[in-house]
């Protein structure tokens, strides 16, 4: 970071708890899967993983905050500035990005991740399908993926932990489920997650989707789908013994993917209608449970 960064953050640390407690408020709201894993979390370092999931929850709603693509990039390109030191304007005024910051500053957190969580943000400002599954795990691994590296790092107080390669396929199998239980909304804001090699593959087309009428096709693709996130779920299992139990709270929320899929699997399930959720006290109980098992380790 540039020492314009740092004077910025210097100038209002009375504000950094504050700009704290509110990024705890909003993925508590936004992100309650990842908020209640953080709980799991050495106290002293909760602040850091509110902040970044907060950064991901502003960048990942810049869509639904704007009416066209144009001023979404501009949003974007804000955040960019930010992490490069040329953002305009007080930042202690955005207390995410003043957490953020100061996140950034304590753990020493790369900043080639979080530039590049933004830059595959941008697909969600237009309406273009997902080309490929190797375009859609690219998507995944720059967003998700990314996420639980840098939750790694500040759990290992700033340094390397390893585990890269199960941060790789633990955002991938977290990613696609959480795309696959946001499809109603998606499809009627006309986005396409889906990859388009396996719609064609099931004689699916972009427009059948947004249009509501994929008939079986749609179902066909949804289970190649989860299929390939129980695949990445497997190599994650495999890999179990690369991720130190220092950082074995970064990976809690993946215990809720199993479940997720099974109820897509239930009968009735109709993906432009069915809301994918489980009991609060379930998901609480099944994170309990993983934390249990990682504290055996």
């Amino acid at each position: 970071m540039t020492t314009e960064t740092d004077d910025r953050r210097q100038t209002a640390p009375q504000a950094l708890p504050e700009a704290y407690a509110h990024c705890a408020a909003v993925v508590r709201e936004a992100d309650h899967d990842r908020y209640i894993a953080c709980l799991y979390a050495p106290e002293a370092l909760r602040p850091g993983l509110f902040a970044l999931y907060a950064f991901s929850h502003e960048i990942a709603r810049v869509r639904e905050a704007v009416s066209e693509p144009l001023p979404g990039e501009v949003r974007l390109q804000w955040w960019r500035d930010l992490l490069e030191g040329d953002a305009q304007g007080s930042v202690q005024a955005h207390p995410v990005a003043a957490a953020l910051l100061d996140t950034i500053l304590h753990f020493r957190l790369p900043i080639a991740p979080l530039t590049g969580l933004i830059e595959a943000r941008v697909f969600d400002l237009y309406d273009d399908p997902m080309p490929s599954l190797g375009d859609l795990e690219g998507y995944a691994g720059e967003t998700a993926s990314a996420l639980f590296r840098l939750a790694s790092i500040i759990l290992a107080e700033g340094r390397d932990p390893g585990g890269a390669a199960a941060c790789g396929h633990a955002g991938v199998a977290y990613a696609l489920t959480g795309l696959m239980r946001a499809f109603p909304w998606h499809a009627a804001a006309g986005q396409v997650y889906l990859p388009a090699d396996i719609l064609a593959r099931n004689g699916v087309i972009r427009d059948d989707i947004v249009r509501g009428r994929g008939g079986p096709g749609v179902l066909y693709a949804l289970k190649e789908l989860r299929a390939i996130a129980r695949g990445h779920l497997a190599r994650l299992r495999d890999l179990a013994d690369t991720i130190p139990p220092q950082i074995a709270t970064a990976f809690l929320p993946v215990a809720l993917v199993e479940p997720y899929l099974k109820k897509m699997e239930r009968p009735g399930y109709d993906p432009f209608r069915t809301i994918i959720t489980l009991p609060t006290w379930q998901r609480q109980w099944i994170i309990w449970r993983a934390a249990r098992k990682a504290g055996r380790g």
